[in-house]
C-alpha cells in the first residue's frame, strides 16, 4: 500500500530525529502510562509503532518482556541500537494492521503518537483486540482532531503539508466507536493540549526550504480563531515559535 511505503520512506530517513524529538522523548504521559498500566514483573507487553522507542524504554524495567514493533526497518534498527542496554526487549518489523502474533497473548498493548499514520484504524483496533489476553490492557495515545470541522480541517491539512505520510488525526468519538465495537472497555481517559516547538517540529520531516516556507505561510495566514485555538506563539519579529495540538490518552481493557 502506497501510504505505508511513504511511512517507511519518511521515518527511515528521519529515524534519528524521532529518538531525539522533545515531543516524543518527553511528556508527562510517559510517567502517567506507567501508573495507569499498573505494571508487574510477569507481564508481556507489545509496543506498536514504537518509533524512537520511548514507551518501550519507559515500561521495560517493570515488565518481563517487551516486544517492540515498527513497520520501518531502519527506524527499528536505530531504536534497537539506542536501547541496546535493555535485556528484555525484542524487535519485530510489523504492520499495526496485520500483527504477526498469536491470539490472546499480551498482557499489555501500547501505541503512542503513531495511529494518525495508519490507513485503516479499524483493522488496527481489531488486531489490538485479537492479540490482547482477556482482561489485558490497551494504552492508546495520539494526536486527535477537534469536533469543530474548521479546526479539524486545518490541523489535518497542516500535518499532511509537513509530513506526507500523515493519514488523519481522528476525532475522539471515532476512536471510541472503533474500540467499543471490539468490546474494549474504557477505564480512564484524559485530553490535553501538547505544545510543539515549531522549528524542531517542521525540520523533523522537511529539509526543503520551499516546503518549510509553505508550512510557515499556512500557519501565519491562519484566521485568528485558529491561532487562538491552537495557541500560536510568535517572537518579536512575528515568526512562529510554537503551537499546541490536541492529544488524547486512553486506557482500555479487554
Amino acid at each position: 500500500m502506497k501510504e505505508k511505503i511513504k511511512v517507511q520512506e519518511i521515518f527511515g530517513k528521519n529515524k534519528e530525529a524521532y529518538v531525539t524529538s522533545s515531543t516524543h522523548a518527553g511528556g508527562t504521559d510517559l510517567e502517567l502510562l506507567k501508573e495507569w498500566l499498573e505494571l508487574k514483573s510477569d507481564m508481556v507487553a507489545l509496543d506498536i509503532a514504537t518509533g524512537g522507542g520511548h514507551v518501550t524504554k519507559t515500561i521495560s524495567p517493570y515488565v518481563k518482556t517487551v516486544i517492540s514493533t515498527d513497520i520501518t526497518k531502519e527506524m527499528l534498527e536505530n531504536t534497537a541500537n539506542y536501547l541496546s542496554d535493555l535485556t528484555n526487549t525484542h524487535y519485530v518489523i510489523a504492520d499495526a494492521e496485520n500483527l504477526p502474533f498469536i491470539d490472546n497473548y499480551f498482557d499489555i498493548v501500547t501505541c503512542r503518537i503513531a495511529a494518525h499514520h495508519f490507513p485503516d484504524a479499524g483493522k488496527f483496533i481489531d488486531e489490538v483486540q485479537r492479540v490482547l489476553k482477556p482482561s489485558g490492557k490497551f494504552l492508546f495515545i495520539d494526536n486527535i482532531a477537534s469536533e469543530n470541522k474548521h479546526y479539524d480541517a486545518f490541523i489535518n491539512a497542516l500535518e499532511k503539508m509537513r509530513d506526507d505520510s500523515h493519514i488523519r488525526s481522528r476525532k475522539i468519538p471515532e476512536w471510541k466507536s472503533l474500540l467499543e465495537r471490539n468490546k474494549l472497555k474504557l477505564l480512564k481517559e484524559t485530553k490535553r493540549k501538547k505544545t510543539l516547538p515549531y522549528a524542531e517540529w517542521v525540520h523533523r520531516t522537511l529539509d526543503s526550504t520551499d516546503k518549510i516556507e509553505k508550512v510557515s505561510h499556512y500557519l501565519n495566514d491562519a484566521p485568528e480563531t485558529i491561532q487562538n485555538y491552537y495557541q500560536f506563539k510568535f517572537d518579536a519579529e512575528g515568526d512562529i515559535q510554537s503551537f499546541a495540538i490536541d492529544e488524547w490518552m486512553a486506557l482500555y481493557e479487554k
